[in-house]
């Protein structure tokens, strides 16, 4: 190995001198292409800033945390030998028509079906449905059956 630097010392010279030559031209030529495209390595520099971020949002977005809540809540069973809570049908102030509407809501009919069932019209029935709501001072129509079981309106 040392006998074959020394025969090849004049090669190894010019070999090292023409790296570091290119190596500095390189440097150089690296420096001005720096110094003269600073514009376009920002753009370029932002525009891989921002697909990281997009692929880290769309990661984000896609696999959303789930999380499970247990709510629980009381359910009111009544016998088997149901009978209306007079009384509160008098509070509330439901009449027959209506009550019969509610009834049919709680069996889990649309308008349209209890419309047909009652032979009304479909707006009859969404009068009854607003007035029942309304009177039983609640906004939807499972808050309106909650309601009328806990009253005893319905079984």
């Amino acid at each position: 190995m040392v006998n074959f630097i020394k025969q090849n010392k004049l090669i190894l010279l010019y070999g090292i001198s023409l790296a570091l030559l290119l190596f500095s031209l390189k440097w150089l030529e690296m420096r001005l292409l720096v110094i003269n495209h600073t514009f376009e390595i920002y753009i370029g520099a932002i525009a891989i800033l921002f697909t990281g971020l997009g692929i880290w949002l769309a990661l984000k977005l896609i696999n959303p945390k789930i999380e499970t809540v247990v709510v629980e809540k009381s359910v009111y069973v009544q016998a088997s030998g149901f009978s209306i809570n007079e009384a509160e049908l008098m509070k509330v102030g439901l009449s027959n028509r209506e009550l019969e509407v509610l009834q049919l809501i709680a069996e889990g009919l649309s308008n349209q079906e209890i419309a047909s069932r009652l032979f009304v019209s479909l707006n009859t029935v969404k009068t009854h449905s607003s007035k029942v709501l309304e009177k039983l001072d609640v906004k939807r129509r499972t808050q309106a059956i909650e309601k009328a079981k806990r009253l005893s309106l319905i079984p």
